[in-house]
């Protein structure tokens, strides 16, 4: 297991944001020697702000963003996310490729869903938009690894490009590497439980191990430990494969039946955990940045709908998704429309990091180099633009089911 990420959070509109900056940078100084003391390896440091649209406007939103990832670097921080486009500003989300293209370590989101009214049709549209939009901005599509449509997640979410701050006080939280964590769980194990039980016990003895740190961190600098979000993130090679893990636990291939089983046994074991939660704490699948799941993207047995169904036993949705270059924006939307539905129905955060790679088509291999990520093949789905009675609506009004018969 690493610490992926120490992720503070701010509001840029903050009298004293310049202290606070400050203030956080110390303390993942603090944070990041104490942990590294007692072995463990910290990967990045992140700062995460409010919305975007609260702190810039239409004209001065470029200057004012690229300013403040000048500031963050400065800071020791790698990255940067400015949160979300928000529904009831739509000229947001048509800033973002722009933002995409001025910056390098900038990362931002879209909210497509109100809890109370809600899917924002319009709101899912735009998200969409700025997908097609941004995979044009560097040759292979690149610059969609830094923005993702996002319902029903909560702030202060340590992993990026969803992560952004509530409130004007400043805050932390850990998002843990840990699909190795689980790999080892059901290795040498008679049945499945017994490997759960592994799991949870590995995790809460990490979260153990650095809460010690984490609330010396708090006390010393005032600032409050959001929590842990120990969703399985994988690295792309094989010791840290969760698509490895899934199919350990009994699967054939991933997309095989029985994978629904083994995600949920996953996830319900997460939900068990006694740690501090923050953000997912879900099944994180993201297709190019895990060694097992790029290579069954080779397989039609392996296709989007099966990770849209991995989502409904608290997955964290769609996640470095390769796409035809060429699809449409209706396409997209008709996915994001299942996303968001799918998000309120069960009432869980979800998102969705779309990546249409120019040029390439179905079936045809990506050729990313970058340490993140294996390459894996082009994916596709079943869709067509929504007919009006979908496509014409504001707001489509899905609530959560509370009972059952």
């Amino acid at each position: 297991m690493k610490i992926r990420s120490i992720t503070c959070f701010s509001n840029p509109n903050n009298e004293e944001f310049s202290k606070q900056i400050q203030s956080l940078n110390d303390l993942q100084r603090y944070c990041r020697e104490e942990f590294e003391n007692i072995g463990w390896e910290v990967q990045t440091i992140r700062l995460a702000t409010t919305s975007f649209g609260t702190y810039t406007n239409q004209k001065n939103a470029l200057l004012k963003i690229t300013e403040l990832e000048h500031t963050s670097i400065q800071n020791g921080f790698n990255y940067l996310s400015i949160g979300p486009a928000r529904i009831s500003y739509l000229d947001e989300y048509a800033l973002i490729p722009e933002i995409l293209a001025a910056t390098e370590n900038v990362f931002c989101s879209g909210i497509m869903t109100h809890p109370q009214r809600g899917i924002s049709v319009p709101a899912v549209k735009a998200c969409a938009e700025v997908i097609k939009h941004s995979a044009g901005i560097q040759p292979d599509g690149f610059a969609n690894l830094r923005f993702c449509a996002i319902s029903h997640v909560s702030p202060f979410t340590p992993f990026f490009p969803a992560s952004y701050s509530y409130g004007t006080q400043p805050a932390f939280a850990l998002a843990m590497q840990c699909a190795d964590a689980a790999l080892e769980a059901f290795d040498k194990v008679e049945n499945a439980k017994q490997g759960c039980l592994r799991l949870l016990n590995a995790l809460n003895n990490a979260a153990n191990a650095l809460l010690p740190i984490l609330k010396t961190a708090e006390k010393k600098f005032g600032i409050p430990f959001k929590g842990f979000d120990f969703s399985l993130a994988p690295f792309p090679e094989d010791w840290c494969s969760i698509g490895r893990t899934l199919e350990k636990m009994g699967i054939a291939s991933l997309g095989y039946m029985g994978s629904l089983t083994a995600a949920a046994l996953l996830t319900d074991t997460l939900d068990r955990g006694s740690w501090w939660h923050v953000g997912f704490n879900g099944l994180m699948l993201p297709v190019l940045e895990d060694s097992t799941l790029a290579a069954r993207s080779e397989n039609s047995t392996f296709t989007i709908k099966d990770l849209v169904m991995y989502s409904a036993v608290c997955g964290t949705g769609l996640d470095t998704v390769p796409l035809p270059g060429d699809i449409s924006i209706e396409k997209i939307t008709a996915l994001l429309m299942d996303i968001s539905a799918l998000s309120l129905r069960l009432r869980k955060p979800l998102t969705a990091r779309l990546m249409p790679i120019p040029g390439l088509q179905s079936g045809q291999r990506t050729q990313f180099d970058f340490g993140f990520f294996c390459n894996g093949n082009v994916m596709d789905f079943p869709a067509a633009a929504l007919g009006v009675l979908l496509s014409n609506s504001q707001w489509l009004e899905i609530h959560k089911r509370e009972k059952f018969t």
